[in-house]
């Protein structure tokens, strides 16, 4: 074995003319954490028993070792493993010889006395989880010990800082949290469980019900740990269907939804729940130009709004993991059963550094799908199309595809569901095959659902109040002149008064023609007519 001799608290091992130190203490004389001896136990078992290397393979790399020496033997064991060559005692130093590294890895001898100090690979799993948890702590000192020579450095900006710190904090805390396999009868219990659940629901959603009926048996309801993508050209009216379904998820049905809105403050956002809860012009709303009536309907129905289970945040420049952050406290503190994000574009993977702005994008959607599946709750995130489908004609051309979703085609990878909203109207198409009125025509389209039908669902939507209704929904919130007529405050209305409020019944159009049905295609471009 190597000479050793000890020198300012170093420890020195000598191979041939080469010297390797190895740094025992911090700065601060505090020992670094280490486990030597498991690193030779690891080492010698997969030098007696090439089989052993599969059980630690996955968790271990060679800066996982404390040990210069171990990390370049490590190393070879692995271009040995990957050549799909043998692995022992003779061909590992044979390997470093022609790489040049064998006396830097401590010479024959070293590996020689690595594998004859080892009888059985039986341990080597947990020896290697031993060796795995303090290379995470020494990259946690590391860490630390860089945010703390930065928070000195007065030329830092303390939010960039604090933005940097949470995004290497996150990838390392990343690299810790990893699965094993399981056998599949826990699994099996855990689906039974979910399917009694299901069946004992009235609604027989086995997820969380959209308000919407036609899209609740397309969906099923949003499922848990599911990354959902809507998305439209601006103007479209995706802040107004997400509103809409706030309220029917939240004001109705009393289901808790947080939203972070990095496009609209906070107040505008409530004034557009305010114009959809109250059946108020937004115009209106917007000048204050309000009749007494008006302003009574706005008080009664305000008390819908009020202790409602919403959440809303209006961070500017919302970075990923502060949306984490976030949400675990959501989940953790209200109970949050979905959040919605408006939108996907305008947040920002701060503190980590990308070759291009579609680099970036792929990170947020793909740390999206992750939080989904963490918190076991959908995530709906808004997103925004390419300027193509603008030059295709026709109501068929404007018709949204996966191919226009903007910045990165990673975000169709990520999502378990992409989904579209057209409004012909928009495009000035009132008139469809057969003569169809599109008149305040809307079409969700399901254009991926990587576990369900694809499809296209039609809706309603109301101009004056931005909110989407079920195409087929007869039911109407009572009219002012109905509300009001039994109500002695209006006791003394006039008859121009009376006309008045009349005229403000919600103009609500003859049921016309069903949805496209579903089927099993991938394809939105397959769905055939009734």
């Amino acid at each position: 074995m190597p000479a050793t001799s000890k020198n300012n608290g170093r420890t020195k091992r000598q191979s041939g003319q080469k010297v390797v130190e190895v740094p025992l203490t911090d700065a601060f004389g505090n020992k670094q954490p280490q486990q030597l001896d498991f690193e030779k136990a690891v080492l010698g078992a997969l030098l007696i028993e090439q089989e052993s290397y599969e059980q630690v393979s996955n968790l271990l790399c060679p800066e996982a070792f404390y040990d210069h020496r171990h990390q370049i033997i490590y190393k070879a064991i692995q271009s040995l493993q990957v050549n799909q060559r043998p692995v022992d005692i003779i061909t590992v130093p044979q390997f470093l010889e022609t790489q040049g590294q064998l006396e830097e890895a401590g010479g024959l001898i070293y590996i020689a006395q690595l594998a004859q100090n080892v009888i059985t690979s039986a341990h080597i799993e947990y020896q290697s989880q031993i060796i795995y948890q303090k290379f995470q702590a020494r990259k946690l000192i590391t860490f630390a010990s860089k945010v703390l020579g930065d928070a000195f450095d007065p030329t830092k900006d303390v939010a960039d800082l604090m933005q940097e710190t949470e995004a290497e904090l996150y990838t390392i805390s990343q690299q810790t949290q990893r699965t094993s396999y399981t056998q599949i009868n826990p699994v099996i219990e855990e689906a039974m469980v979910k399917l009694k659940e299901t069946m004992a629901r009235t609604d027989g959603l086995s997820g969380i019900s959209t308000g919407y009926e036609k899209l609740d048996k397309a969906t099923n309801g949003w499922q848990a740990s599911d990354l959902v993508i809507i998305a439209a050209r601006p103007a479209m009216g995706k802040t107004a269907f997400i509103l809409s379904m706030i309220k029917r998820m939240a004001v109705d049905m009393r289901i808790p939804v947080a939203m972070f809105s990095l496009e609209m403050a906070n107040v505008q956002l409530v004034n557009r729940l305010i114009v959809n809860v109250c059946d108020i012009p937004g115009e209106k709303l917007k000048s204050g130009d309000l009749s007494p009536v008006e302003f009574n309907q706005l008080d009664a129905r305000l008390n819908q709004l009020i202790d409602a289970p919403i959440y809303v945040d209006d961070t500017a420049a919302l970075s990923i993991f502060e949306l984490r952050t976030k949400a675990r406290r959501l989940v953790r503190e209200h109970g949050v059963k979905m959040i919605l994000i408006d939108y996907l574009q305008l947040m920002n993977a701060s503190g980590m550094s990308f070759g291009s702005r579609q680099e970036e994008v792929s990170t947020i959607s793909r740390n999206l799908k992750g939080l989904a599946k963490e918190l076991n709750i959908p995530i709906i995130a808004l997103s925004q199309l390419n300027r193509g489908l603008e030059n295709r004609e026709g109501n068929e051309g404007k018709r949204p595809q996966l191919s226009d979703l903007r910045e990165s085609g990673a975000i169709e990878q990520d999502a378990d569901m992409v989904c579209f909203i057209h409004r012909p109207e928009y495009y000035k198409i009132y008139k469809g095959e057969g003569d169809e009125d599109l008149t305040n025509l809307a079409e969700f389209i399901i254009a991926k659902h990587r576990n369900g039908a694809t499809g296209t669902i039609k809706l309603k939507f109301k101009h004056q109040f931005a909110r989407f209704e079920d195409y087929e929904d007869n039911r109407r919130a009572p009219l002012p002149s109905e509300q009001y007529a039994s109500s002695t405050k209006t006791s003394a209305l006039s008859a121009e008064e009376a006309s008045s409020i009349g005229n403000m019944a919600l103009n609500m159009p003859e049921n016309t023609a069903d949805g496209y049905p579903f089927g099993p295609s991938d394809s939105v471009d397959d769905r055939p007519p009734f």
